[in-house]
C-alpha cells in the first residue's frame, strides 16, 4: 500500500528538509512513501481555494484520503498502526493532506475519507509534516514487532 503526503509549500529551513529526509530514508525499508508538494500561496481571497485545487488534482479516485484538521478525529500510535494494518488489504494509495498556514479548502476537507487531528494545539504546517513523517515511521516499527519508544 503505497502512502503519499500531499502538502501546500515546500520545507524552506533546513533544519525541516533534513528532519524529513530522515524519516523519508528510514521508511524506505517498510513502505514506498511519496512527498508531494503544491505551491503555497500568497494571502489573498482565491489563496486556499488555488491550494485545495491542485492538491485535488494530485488525488486519485481509488486514493484513501486523510485530512489533517484540527477538527479531526486524534490517533495514538498504536491506532494509527492499525490503520495501516486495515488499508493494506485494501486497493490505492493511503494519501495524507497537510494544508498551509491559511488551512485545507472545504472541498478538500469534503474529498476526505477521515479526518485526522495530530493534537488540539496548532503546528506550523513544516513541523506537522515532520511529526506526520515520524509517525507514520513509527506506525510501520510497530506493525514490523519492532522495538519503539512508547
Amino acid at each position: 500500500m503505497p502512502i503519499a503526503i500531499v502538502c501546500a509549500g515546500r520545507l524552506r529551513e533546513n533544519y525541516w528538509q533534513q528532519a524529513a529526509a530522515e524519516y523519508q530514508k528510514r521508511m524506505g525499508r517498510y513502505n514506498k512513501l511519496e512527498i508531494i508538494e503544491v505551491a503555497d500561496q500568497p494571502e489573498g481571497p482565491q489563496a486556499m481555494k488555488k491550494e485545495g485545487e491542485a492538491m485535488l488534482a494530485h488525488i486519485r479516485q481509488d486514493d484513501h484520503v486523510v485530512a489533517l484538521c484540527i477538527d479531526g478525529k486524534p490517533w495514538d500510535s498504536l491506532q494509527l498502526a492499525a490503520f495501516f494494518r486495515e488499508r493494506a488489504q485494501l486497493p490505492g494509495r493511503v494519501v495524507f493532506v497537510i494544508g498551509g498556514s491559511l488551512g485545507l479548502h472545504p472541498d478538500v476537507i469534503k474529498r476526505a475519507d477521515r479526518r485526522l487531528s495530530m493534537s488540539a494545539m496548532t503546528f506550523p504546517h513544516q513541523l506537522a509534516r515532520v511529526m506526520l513523517l515520524e509517525q507514520i515511521y513509527r506506525a510501520h516499527k510497530i506493525n514490523a514487532g519492532e522495538r519503539y519508544h512508547k
